[in-house]
């Protein structure tokens, strides 16, 4: 049996965004029992709890630091100590699942690429993050045997990018846990939600994200700001996500305008918390610059919550028919369909309605399926 090892480190050391994507591939990937001996590895420490709650054994470092390993691996490009080395013996597949392959002899590489932000918004990274994503990422993509894209538009900005052949690419989509991620109709568990983010009892408009500037928010806020004056809309707006990088500017956005009353930034969000949060607000505003996948708009689909988004990047490919879009570099675009939304209940209704069917395709289990498809294809190549 072809033994595979998958790089575990995102999902245990990411709560959101790429985090909880590899934990929903690989705890699906599990559930299909594939043909493989499937081995996870985490690059450096982890605690006795880690291990005890991911889906299978977890081969780690203990002697070596997360960040030690990427020196030595990345920025050093020094090949030691192998993949091999950490999961106790031969390895047939190496699947790289956040941008870079971690040394190994393995018969077959294959690297997740999930977006090309750093290329696309190099302003929107700290330096350091762009200089190391500029050199590994493409070094990574030149030594893989096969690629893996959370989107179509991912696939395609890498065949751009880069000259891949489509053949040496495939999508492999996020998905949604639907049995959790549902309408909340509970009227209890929504004041619950409200009060313990101090939300409030007013109609609020929702947007999640870490605070960075790819996700827009600075624009977000301007827009309600113009929303509020043009409409006198009755909204809050609340802005769920812990701090990321280069993020001053959103709050001074929130202090310039006057907006301290009406704008919430409650932290990050429990995970278990989120089905209440989507479905208690009016709509979800997701206008960001680039994206990979978009899995905040499905899961909003999912609870039945309607979208306003960007219409640039993978963004209509995640939101379908259950957003209305907007130009995510234009105030004024964000702020009509903020307007637009908050006052014309029928929109919202149809957007929900239409949002619910299209978000039912993304299901863990498909992902696994689509994964499992790339390894054959990738064994074959």
């Amino acid at each position: 049996m072809p033994t595979i090892a998958i790089d575990y480190t995102p999902a245990v050391r990411q709560q959101a965004g790429i985090g909880r994507i590899i934990r929903g591939q690989v705890e699906a990937l599990i559930e299909e029992k594939p043909p493989f001996d499937l081995r996870l590895f985490v690059a450096g420490r982890i605690d006795a709890a880690t291990r005890h709650v991911a889906p299978l054994p977890l081969h780690s470092t203990p002697y070596l630091s997360e960040r030690n390993l990427v020196r030595i691996w990345h920025r050093l490009d020094i090949p030691f100590p192998r993949v091999e080395w950490l999961v106790g013996g031969k390895i047939d597949l190496l699947h790289a699942t956040d941008f870079v392959l971690a040394p190994s002899q393995a018969r077959r590489k294959v690297v997740t690429v999930h977006d090309l932000a750093f290329l696309h918004y190099p302003e929107a990274a700290m330096p350091s993050l762009h200089h190391y994503l500029n050199t590994v990422v493409p070094r990574s993509v030149r030594r893989a045997d096969h690629l893996l894209a959370d989107s179509r538009h991912t696939a395609k900005d890498l065949q751009e990018r880069w000259q891949i052949p489509a053949q040496r690419i495939s999508v492999v989509q996020g998905g949604v846990d639907h049995n959790r991620f549902r309408p909340i109709t509970a009227e209890d568990e929504l004041a619950r939600v409200r009060g313990k983010y101090g939300i409030g009892e007013d109609p609020f408009v929702l947007g999640l994200s870490k605070l960075e500037p790819r996700k827009n928010f600075a624009r977000l806020i301007r827009a309600f700001h113009q929303a509020r004056q043009d409409a006198q809309i009755p909204h809050r707006l609340v802005i769920g996500g812990s701090k990321g990088w280069l993020f001053d500017e959103i709050f001074a956005t929130v202090q310039q305008l006057g907006l301290t009353d009406h704008v919430l930034f409650p932290g990050f969000i429990d995970d278990a918390d989120l089905p209440a949060l989507y479905s208690a607000a009016d709509f979800f505003a997701y206008p960001s610059l680039y994206e990979g996948f978009g899995l905040p708009i499905i899961e909003a689909l999912a609870c039945n919550t309607p979208v306003l988004t960007g219409d640039n990047s993978c963004l209509p490919e995640a939101a379908g028919p259950g957003a209305l879009y907007v130009n995510a570099e234009s105030v004024e675009s964000i702020a009509d369909a903020i307007v637009r939304l908050a006052q014309d209940a029928d929109l919202r209704q149809s957007l929900r309605n239409a949002g619910r069917r299209h978000a039912a395709q993304f299901t863990w289990q498909r992902s696994a399926q689509q994964l499992l498809a790339a390894y054959h294809k990738a064994f074959n190549a």
